[in-house]
Parts: structure tokens; sequence; C-alpha cells
């Protein structure tokens, strides 16, 4: 049939022919001759198009190469059979192969770059936040292969056993501690060995810093002062406490999912990715998933998926492109004039992140990273990185924190700390200015919830992001407590030797009045949205996958990511988010669940205490 479509095409002057001479009987004889009639002229058009659909058709159809995506690109094709063509709006991690030369994402200690800019990185906003004196929020979100693992501080830390059980109440059945436990474990390699709760042989390699800063020091014998125990493991048995953090680096170099799961994998025949490729729209027929449509290079584009279209976008991109297909709630479609392809008002809604504040003293000694900053200081760390991976650039440097509960009664720790010994102004954005050092410490379990919208049928615009912060007076009394259990710790021995005036909220910053108002002007996101395409039941209104991953309503497609957690976790959400990815690869391969039942964790022994 094809060559028939030629045969016209080779003919059409022909057609010229008669409308010179007028001959209608030659174009009839013609047209028997070549035995095509209007019929055949479209089923030669479908059959093209089928041939192209063939041609550009996969298994499955994983949109984003971030935490998730390159996790279910790497599980999926250990299938030889198995073919996924993975799609990412941003480019290459690497430049000519090279990761030396892309180093302000490889570089542990380079991370503020990315954070600054718009090249890696979505870039985006949220509404003028009501409750903290209308201010609009600036959210960095990856766009780059490893999506935000390419651009975070590395910190791995998993959130607390209660946050899985509490998942599996809320509708995520099969998402309790001991299903997400050997997934945790599945994906990791930790470098201190394998244990009843540490990996030893997953491609995702975990650390402890190197540096054996003074100040880290200082750090957790204060803590210890203050009445907290040290924890040796947060994302083992115990995770109340003060210690070493866990990090996603790997002989010096930032270890994000794409260096984990998407290298090790592209050399697979069956695996195709393509970065610089933004996708537009999921494709249906009547509510069947059946490919997606992009934009590359300025053209648009068609991939089909015989199995799944799998998104992966992330707690922003994921909901903003169910909308845009038809999925959401069906009278905000209908005003933008998108068709309702099924009515899921949970689209969007149930906005969850943390909010942190960054409590500042003055040093006294000169050991802060401030020196480090320097332009020919900067120089030299750099230049010891790219030769051996080693030395102050192959560290984040947020190397202890520690978790504690807010107030008596409370069950697990609720806020987090992440010790610096330097200070940060404006995400990194401004220089540091003095020898300092900081702690990151906000509220883990808030009671504010948000929502995101779209803004325009466009995909290129950015949704309407509104999450509600600081909205209950809960979320007030916790930053409050943040801010005096913080003060309470660097007042401790342990710093004396370095302890000079606190810079932030500085000590005219006392009454909860003014406490308030310090959190009103000075908190921000700590990066961790999530939970707008919720897990549930599908009794639940407001569920938009079912515990299968699989969006409820519609056939063959589902949605991987953070945006799936029914609630935000207690922690840093890079690890639980790979967890995520691992646990639902083997759900997608019909494989059953791992699971490990009775492994302990820990309870305080008293609920009558703080600490």
């Amino acid at each position: 049939m094809s060559y028939l479509m030629k045969r016209v095409k080779c003919c059409s002057p022909v057609n010229q022919m008669h409308k010179a001479t007028g001959t209608l009987f030659k174009a009839h004889v013609l047209k028997n001759i070549l035995g095509v009639n209007e019929q055949q002229l479209k089923i030669s058009r479908t059959s093209s198009e089928l041939s192209s659909e063939k041609a550009n058709s996969y298994n499955y159809v994983i949109v984003g190469a971030g935490s998730a995506g390159c996790v279910l690109a790497n599980r999926l094709t250990e299938d030889p059979l198995s073919t996924v063509l993975l799609l990412e709006a941003g480019p290459k991690d690497t430049l000519l192969g090279s990761k030396r030369l892309m180093w302000k994402i490889h570089m542990p200690a380079a991370l503020t770059y990315n954070l600054c800019d718009e090249k890696y990185n979505w870039y985006f906003h949220t509404t003028p936040q009501k409750h903290m004196d209308n201010r609009i929020m600036y959210w960095p979100r990856g766009r780059v292969w490893g999506g935000s693992s390419s651009l975070n501080a590395m910190v791995y830390i998993r959130g607390h056993a209660e946050d899985y059980n509490r998942w599996s109440r809320e509708g995520a059945i099969g998402w309790d501690y001991e299903h997400c436990l050997p997934y945790f474990k599945k994906a990791q390699t930790h470098e201190l060995g394998p244990d009843q709760y540490r990996g030893g042989n997953g491609p995702l390699y975990v650390s402890r810093g190197k540096t054996n800063h003074p100040l880290h020091h200082a750090f957790l014998e204060a803590a210890q002062q203050a009445g907290y125990p040290f924890t040796d493991d947060m994302n083992g048995y115990q995770q109340e406490g003060f210690g070493w953090m866990d990090m996603t680096i790997h002989k010096g170099q930032r270890w994000s999912t794409a260096s984990a799961y998407l290298h090790p994998a592209m050399s697979r025949p069956n695996l195709s990715v393509a970065e610089k490729t933004l996708v537009t729209k999921i494709l249906f027929e009547g509510t069947k998933s059946i490919g997606v449509e992009y934009v590359k290079n300025g053209q648009r584009k068609k991939a089909f998926a015989n199995k799944e279209v799998i998104l992966s976008g992330g707690a922003i991109n994921s909901p903003q492109l169910l909308m845009l297909s038809g999925i959401g709630n069906a009278d905000d479609l209908k005003k933008l004039g998108i068709p309702v392809v099924c009515h899921l008002p949970g689209v969007g809604q149930n906005l969850q992140d943390h909010l942190e504040v960054y409590v500042q003293q003055k040093c006294t000694k000169p050991i802060t990273l401030y020196n480090a900053q320097k332009p020919v200081n900067m120089v030299r760390i750099g230049l010891e990185w790219l030769w051996k991976f080693t030395g102050e650039g192959a560290t984040a440097h947020l190397e202890s924190g520690g978790f504690i509960r807010s107030e008596p009664g409370v069950p697990h720790p609720d806020i987090q700390f992440h010790f610096l010994p330097s200070q940060v102004i404006d995400h990194g954005r401004v220089a540091s200015t003095m020898e300092a050092y900081q702690v990151h410490v906000g509220p883990m379990r808030s009671m504010s919830v948000g929502w995101l919208k779209l803004k325009s049928t466009d995909p290129n615009d950015h949704p309407i992001i509104e999450p509600n912060y600081m909205s209950t007076e809960r979320d007030t009394w916790e930053f409050r407590q943040c801010v005096k259990l913080t003060r309470e710790i660097f007042a401790q021995k342990a710093f004396e030797k370095f302890r000079g005036p606190e810079i932030q909220p500085g000590k005219h910053v006392q009454s909860d009045k003014e406490i308030d108002a310090f959190i009103r002007q000075k908190a921000d996101s700590a990066y961790h949205p999530s939970c707008t395409c919720k897990m549930g039941q599908l009794s639940d209104s407001t569920a938009v996958v079912d515990p299968q991953t699989k969006v409820i309503g519609v056939e063959n497609l589902r949605v991987v990511d953070a945006s799936i957690m029914p609630s935000v976790v207690s922690g840093n959400l890079n690890a639980p988010t790979i967890m995520i990815a691992e646990k639902a690869a083997d759900i997608i391969k019909g494989l059953p669940s791992l699971q490990e039942k009775n492994v302990p964790v820990y309870k305080p022994k008293t609920l009558e205490t703080q600490r």
C-alpha cells in the first residue's frame, strides 16, 4: 500500500496535465488503472500512520528522568523484552560524556550553583503567602537527568517507620514499614556495610562525611549536653537523637539517580532516552492511555505505549500534566476549555512541604567555610576535586543533624536539624559575609496543606502553586519551639570556644510575638513538595492513584514519584522517592512485594518528657 502511495505522488504531474487538457476521461482511466479510489487513499493513510506509530511505540513511556524515573528506566529494562522510552525536559547531566565538565552538578560542594539558575532547574515560585508577610517563595526543582537528585544537598534520610505505617492507615495498603524497608535496602549500598536496616548491594551508594570538622563535633556534643541521645544511624533502629548524616556521595562525587540507575542502563538496546523533550499531553483512546505528545527542537511529536504511560515528573509536573491531559477537577478543566477525560478532584490537591529556618551564630575562630568561599580558595578546591575528587569540594558539608520531639506526648520526632559550618543567605544566592555556623531547623509534620492548579493550557506556563504555609496555630507554635530548642543547643558548653553573637534571629528577638515575626520573614522551603497525586483507596474521593500506583478512573496510566505520598514523611524526600520507584517497579513487573516483618524500631521509654 505504501508503494501505491509513492506511485500516486510520482504521478502528481499527470494531474496537472489533466487540468491543462480538461480531459475528465483520462483522469477516470488513470484512476482506474492505478486502482486508487478515495477509500483506498484513506486506508493507505491509516496504514502509514500505523507504521509510524509502530516505529515510535514502546512497552512503557516514562515522563521525567528524575529521582523516580531513572529507577524505573533501569528496573523495567532489566527484562530484555521490555522496551522503555524515557523523556526528560532538561538536558543530560554530562558534557561530552564527562562528569568533570559538568562539575556544577557532580561536585558536591557546588550544589548552590544549580539552585540559583534556570539551566537545570524549573525555578518555580509560589503565590504570595498571606501568613508569611505575603512573600513569594522560591521552589527550585530539578530539570536535568537525575532531576532533583542532581540539585539537592545529597542528604539521605528515609523518614520514620511510623510515617509508612501512617500511609497504610491513610489508604496506601501495602506501603507500611515492613513493605517499604526492603526497598530502601534494595536500592542502597552503604559504605558501612549491610545490616538489618542498611543495604549492601544496591546501585545507590550512601556514605558518611569525611571532613571531621570541629564544629560538627561541637554540635553533636552540645546536643548531648542538652539531654538528647546520640544515634549512630538515624535511618536505622533509632531516628530520634543527633548523629552523622548519610549522604548520596560516592568517591567524592554526587551520586544522583542518573549516576546510580540511568547511566549503567544506557547501553541496553531496549532503553531509549531523550533529553530537552517537553511532554505536553497524555494521549487517550476514551479513558485508555496510549501514549504522549511532546515537543523537541520546536517540533511536536508523539510516542506510543502499548502497556503503560508512567508519570515521574514530581509533585508539580505530574499533576500539571494530568490536568493538561483532562484528568482533574472537571469544573476547573472546563473553565480552561480542556476536554475532561476523567473527573478526579484530588489532582493537585493535598500539597505538602517542609518549611525551615536558619538559626545562625557568629564563629569566633576562622574555621568555618567562609575562607573556602573566597575566589582563590575556590579555585584551589575546584582543581583538587577535578584532579582527584577529594578535598572540601567532595562533600556538601551537611554532615551532622538530628531529630527530636517538639513536646511531651509526641510519639516520634517532628523537628529536624541539619547543621552546617557556614552561613547561607537566600538559598545560597547571596555570598556569605562572615565566619559563622548555622542549623537548618523546621517541623516535619506541618498541618498546613495547599494545592496547585493550572494557570493556562500552555504546558510552558508554570502552574499556580499555593502551599498555604503557616495557616494553622499549631504550625506557628512548632516553629517557636524550633527556635527556642536550637538556641538551647547552641548555648551549651561544647560551643563555648566558638560562640560569637547570634546573627539570626538576633538577641533582640525574644518574645513569642518577635519569634513569630522572624519566622514569617525568614522561613523558606526545604524543597520537599509532595502529595499532590495522593495514593489511596477508590472510596477516597481525594485519592488520585490506587496502592498499585495506577491512576484511578483510567487505564494504562500510573504516577510514580513524590506526588503519590499520602502525607509527607518526617525527613528529606529523595530516599523515600527512590524507594517508591523501586517498589513500584516490582508492582509493574507483577512481582510479589518484598517484606520484612518484626524489624525493631526505637520508641521513647516515656512520652511524659520531651527528651
